[in-house]
């Protein structure tokens, strides 16, 4: 048993455009929305000319307008409609980039693939002014009746652009009639004599008369006569003769100009779509960051599309509403407006198109807003025209079968209809959204966890002593603001972050009688104080720091390293200590003089720059020290002032704020 496939597309949206811009001509009466509608088409499928229905829609389509318009001989009618001036969707512009009718006929198996798939065309010339035309209908493909006859108008519709008259149709065998094949004789007249070429039959004529009346009359007058006549007449038909190619070459030029600037359009909007997917790719695939990735998206869409505006709204934590995260076009107040604009996802009565859409996993494409009246909310509609949109377009960004936001553009000074194709294209851009966020949201849940990692094992260290418990944070604190006022780029500075966070761990390794000792340390447990530094590397070798973190282990282990060359484990000088030890050992030595130890009291802030800069050339480097005091002045003037605005309101400054 033949398996039918009505789900198969099979017919370009030309055939249909066609159909209803005849209906819209001669019957305007006809809601050709709602006909669209019970067919399962929509408007911008109709006007992309690269979409194809399916034999169903078809079905559908002809049922309705058939009923719609009361015309039994509805299909045949639109079929040589397509011949008409007032159709240029496509059809006319393909035949008249031909000679004439009989090369059109011959080579109609090419011509059909550009708006069919449902069958096979074949063609042979029977005479000068005949060919035989045979449609077999593919394996799974069940034609009906109205479809032949459409076929029958066209094959009218191709001879009537060459010539007023119709051709003659014959229809020897037909598959709905008992016929293996639909075959088709089609016949036509030389084309008759233009007006200009009946006006020169005349002359010639009346030109033949007069000398023929002249010669019974006055036979040596004619003959003195007839030569100027046959140049003047011969002169004439060269005159109308040429009139008429130049004609014919104006008109095939105007057509082949007009194709030739239609397939250019295409070819620069295919060429245009296939950078923009490229162009996408690349900017995402160079961003780690949610922010970023939007970023890069909104720029190449507002580049490189023709689009006036464009949003991303992203699902929050908790995924119960949409929030603007991401757009172009908009003016700053509007941006304003929808950053503060709710789009619950919670709420089951909730009818905005950007939350259907998303809950649904379906695009929406509208060209007149006015159509989605009655399906959405009042709120979402008044939404949607105050944001002043006519047309638009709505896809869900999806990754791994879950919707993470809304990716919509829309349209107004431009006044372009959206096609299907420019769904199409952003519903191939959505998901690679999709994944880059998703990958980003990764990213930062690994980065997280890795950074809570590190705080523990930091924390691990100074929790042996209460008294110098946060001893590492600081440290990192320092390292960071010095890191910043250098410039230093943000892969380095969070390289150095995690170093000084880890800098001391190789303590772990030190008895808590030599640690905690309230007095000074004998020069052996000086000694093995100091084995600290190249446990620290030691045991961070073991760890698989990857990328920009590679460097962890031999910066944090360097960190007791001095300019000189008399520091240790290494005893390593100048150039050779990292500049991140080098920035560790600053923070290092300004966080303990200036805290409280078992050993001492804190030392005062301006005491411990001098000791700072004494140090300079000897223990460490110049700008790394004027790097840390011009960051602590900066953050001494900033508490000083919050704690005058503080005491001023008759509140107390946090005790932290005192000591900076």
């Amino acid at each position: 048993m033949e398996v039918i496939d009505d789900d198969k597309p099979l017919y370009n949206s030309r055939i249909i455009d066609t159909y209803v811009k005849f209906i819209k001509s001669t019957y305007p009466f006809v809601n050709v929305g709602e006909l669209l509608e019970s067919a399962g088409m929509h408007p911008y499928q109709v006007d992309d000319h690269g979409h194809w229905f399916t034999q169903a829609q078809v079905n559908a389509f002809h049922e309705r307008a058939s009923r719609m318009t009361g015309n039994p001989n509805l299909s045949r009618e639109a079929g040589r409609y397509a011949a008409s001036p007032e159709d240029n969707g496509g059809m006319r512009q393909y035949i008249m980039g031909m000679v004439g009718p009989a090369m059109v006929y011959e080579l109609i198996n090419k011509a059909s693939s550009v708006f069919t798939r449902s069958a096979v065309y074949a063609s042979r010339r029977i005479s000068t002014n005949m060919v035989e035309i045979t449609v077999t209908p593919r394996p799974g493909v069940q034609e009906r009746q109205f479809q032949c006859d459409n076929r029958t108008g066209i094959f009218e519709a191709i001879g009537m652009v060459f010539q007023k008259r119709m051709p003659r149709i014959d229809h020897p065998e037909c598959i709905f009639k008992g016929g293996e094949v639909c075959r088709y004789l089609v016949s036509w007249e030389n084309a008759t004599l233009p007006t200009w070429e009946k006006g020169r039959t005349l002359l010639l004529g009346l030109t033949a008369l007069t000398a023929g009346l002249a010669l019974f009359f006055d036979p040596m007058a004619a003959l003195r006569s007839f030569p100027g006549i046959s140049a003047a007449t011969a002169l004439l038909y060269v005159v109308f003769k040429l009139k008429r190619e130049k004609q014919g070459l104006i008109d095939r030029l105007d057509t082949f100009q007009d194709s030739s600037d239609k397939l250019l359009d295409q070819i620069n909007l295919n060429y245009n779509i296939a950078r923009v997917t490229n162009e996408i790719g690349q900017a995402i695939s160079r961003q780690n960051n949610v922010d970023d990735i939007l970023a890069s998206v909104v720029q190449v869409l507002e580049e490189r599309l023709d689009y006036d505006r464009g949003l991303i709204l992203l699902a929050n934590q908790s995924r119960s509403k949409l929030v603007f995260r991401a757009g172009f076009g908009y003016p700053e107040a509007t941006v304003q407006a929808l950053t503060k604009t709710t789009f619950h996802l919670n709420r089951p009565e909730s009818q905005g198109v950007f939350v259907i859409s998303m809950r649904e996993q379906k695009p929406f494409l509208v060209n007149n807003i006015n159509e989605l009246d009655g399906s959405l909310s009042l709120r979402s509609l008044e939404f949607a025209r105050k944001l002043g949109s006519q047309s638009f377009i709505c896809c869900p960004i999806i990754c791994e079968g879950e919707s993470v936001g809304i990716l919509a553009v829309d349209n107004l000074k431009s006044k372009r209809p959206l096609l299907q194709s420019d769904m199409s294209l952003l519903m191939g851009i959505a998901p690679v959204i999709g994944i880059s966020i998703h990958n980003a949201n990764l990213l930062d849940a690994k980065f997280a966890q890795f950074s809570s990692f590190l705080k523990v094992l930091a924390a691990s260290i100074d929790a042996r002593d209460p008294l110098t418990a946060g001893h590492s944070e600081k440290v990192t604190e320092y390292s960071v603001e010095i890191c910043h006022e250098l410039g230093l780029p943000p892969a380095e500075v969070e390289m150095i972050r995690v170093a000084a966070l880890l800098h001391d761990y190789g303590k772990i390794g030190v008895p808590d009688a030599i640690l905690k000792k309230n007095g000074k340390l004998t020069d052996l447990e000086y000694e093995i104080v100091k084995t600290h530094s190249y446990k620290t590397r030691d045991i961070l070798d073991q760890v698989n720091f990857e990328g920009i973190y590679k460097q962890v282990p031999e910066i944090a282990g360097a960190h007791h390293e001095k300019v000189d060359g008399t520091g240790y484990p290494r005893g390593l000088k100048g150039k050779d200590i990292p500049l991140g030890a080098k920035i560790i050992a600053v923070a290092d030595f300004y966080e303990a003089v200036t805290s409280l130890r078992h050993y001492r009291e804190p030392m005062l802030v301006e005491d411990a720059f001098r000791l700072l800069r004494e140090g300079i050339g000897s223990h460490f480097e110049k700008k790394v020290v004027e790097a840390l005091i011009s960051c602590r002045l900066r953050a001494r003037a900033a508490a000083n002032d919050e704690i005058q605005e503080l005491q001023e309101s008759g509140l107390r400054p946090r005790q932290e704020m005192i000591g900076v």
